[in-house]
């Protein structure tokens, strides 16, 4: 029954889409669109799309506020549950929610197709309200490791449908600044984080506090979405015409709603509906780009940018900077860095910000190399070893931190793009375990010299990955890239 209901919901679509009766309209609004006279003519009004993407965006703060939460109460949260000196432990506590990450990340694209992305914006804020609820009132390690857990399948399931329902409902114009904002969210989150930490230390019981407060953005995200808009998107995908338009209309204005449901009709194929297998997306007419999405999220891991987090504070202390005071260097160079890039993602474009950010970490790291060598002694090789750290993080802000979140829905179809986005971002939490896992260790047997020479390598491999595979999307449509795509179905 319901794949004959499928059948005829597809059927439908196509009818409507060849019914000529509506196309002249649609042409002249297009030809209108397009004809370069009057900025206010071709470009929507931001007022429109704004506020859904700004709700979205409350998903990736979450991410980056769960990520640091445990950060400074850590010491108090060992002492109060009775784990304190137990290193497994306490690595289990601030790992544990990228375990559930990987499990939320993985479901996530079956979850945004199945009951749309909004439906699944509010799934993923539930496990992040219970799992802190969990968390907060924790009185053992398992209910810590528990709550733990549950706000990672959250954490895993929000980036990934933020990423998808900001491309979906931006205007193309700006697609690359909206994007930029769930890095910004990110780093908002980390530094709220370590902000509400700071009282830890001074009141008894504060990381409960901690907990609780993550609940306030996580109701306002659920119940956000209750009034934003559903991805268009979604909604043709399901063969939902007239309620695909409504929201285009809602979202560009009447005239550009109706020229981007006629520019997305050119860009059907009739196949909409199919279910995408696993196997579609690691083999076949589709590797290429699910490839290319893949090692954009490895190399970004690989680059060494949360080795830098994890040993940033022991950097610092070393060259007389209390840690307080490195955190927020730290947080005040992703900001600048992840504000810049917000600028400029439309203006040059998504490639030339990879290429130019890991340009960038290639230089930092190489600073960290030569702030180890034997010429660089003392205080001064200290001091250049900030000023590497401080300039990897800011590179990575620029581009190689933002970019793959936005790229990556962009260069995928319709059809497979919430699953491919879920499959390239369960990557990511992949490498990101492996690189918190494994860092200690090899800095301990490979020493600083070598390890940031490992890791410089990967980003001059990231210059060259990006320069022979990954195409420009600035200012193109979703529909304009998927046509350019479709002759070789790969990227060039």
């Amino acid at each position: 029954m319901w794949a004959h209901l499928r059948g005829s919901a597809s059927t439908h679509k196509r009818m409507l889409l060849k019914d000529n009766s509506t196309t002249p309209d649609i042409e002249e609004n297009i030809a209108l669109l397009q004809n370069g006279t009057g900025q206010e003519i071709r470009n929507p009004s931001l007022k429109r799309s704004f506020p859904h993407v700004l709700v979205a965006t409350l998903a990736s703060f979450l991410c980056g506020y769960h990520l640091g939460v445990v950060n400074e109460p850590l010491e108090s949260i060992s002492t109060d549950l009775g784990f304190n000196g137990d290193t497994l432990v306490e690595g289990l506590v601030v790992s544990m929610c990228l375990g559930g990450a990987l499990v939320g990340c993985l479901l996530s694209g079956w979850i945004a197709d199945g009951v749309g992305r909004r439906r699944a914006f509010q799934l993923c804020a539930l496990p992040m309200i219970i799992g802190a609820s969990v968390s907060a009132s924790a009185n053992t390690v398992m209910g810590m490791l528990l709550g733990r857990f549950l706000v990672g399948i959250g954490l895993g399931l929000g980036p990934a449908v933020a990423s998808l329902y900001i491309t979906e409902v931006s205007p193309s114009f700006v697609r690359g600044t909206y994007g930029s904002f769930i890095q910004i969210a990110t780093c908002l989150g980390l530094m709220g984080a370590l902000l509400i930490g700071i009282p830890v230390k001074d009141i008894p019981g504060w990381w409960r506090i901690c907990f609780w407060v993550s609940i306030v953005p996580a109701v306002i995200l659920a119940v956000g979405m209750e009034f934003s808009a559903e991805s268009p998107h979604w909604l043709y995908k399901q063969g939902r015409i007239a309620e695909a338009e409504f929201q285009f209309e809602r979202l560009l204005g009447g005239m550009h709603g109706k020229s981007a449901m006629a520019e997305f009709s050119k860009s059907d194929r009739g196949d909409e509906t199919d279910t995408v297998s696993f196997s579609e997306l690691i083999h076949g007419h589709h590797f290429r780009v699910v490839f290319i999405g893949s090692t954009l999220f490895a190399l970004q891991q690989l680059s060494g940018i949360n080795a830098v987090f994890y040993f940033s504070s022991t950097v610092f202390r070393s060259a007389g900077v209390p840690s307080n005071l490195a955190n927020a260097f730290i947080g005040v160079a992703n900001l600048i860095g992840s504000v810049i890039a917000l600028i400029l993602m439309d203006k040059l474009g998504r490639k030339v910000l990879l290429l130019w950010s890991f340009s960038g970490m290639v230089l930092s790291t190489g600073i960290q190399v030569a702030a180890g060598g034997a010429f660089a002694s003392g205080s001064g090789g200290q001091y250049l070893s900030v000023i590497g750290m401080l300039m990897l993080v800011f590179s990575f802000a620029v581009g190689v931190g933002p970019v793959p979140g936005l790229l990556l829905p962009e260069i995928f179809t319709n059809r497979i793009r919430a699953k491919a986005v879920a499959f390239c971002m369960s990557v990511h939490w992949v490498f990101n375990f492996l690189v918190g896992l494994l860092f200690l260790r090899l800095l301990e047997k490979m020493g600083a010299q070598l390890l940031y020479t490992m890791f410089g390598t990967f980003c001059l491999i990231g210059v060259i990955f990006v320069k022979r595979n990954v195409m420009e999307t600035k200012g193109k449509s979703l529909q304009e890239i998927e046509i350019a795509l479709l002759p070789q179905g790969q990227i060039l």
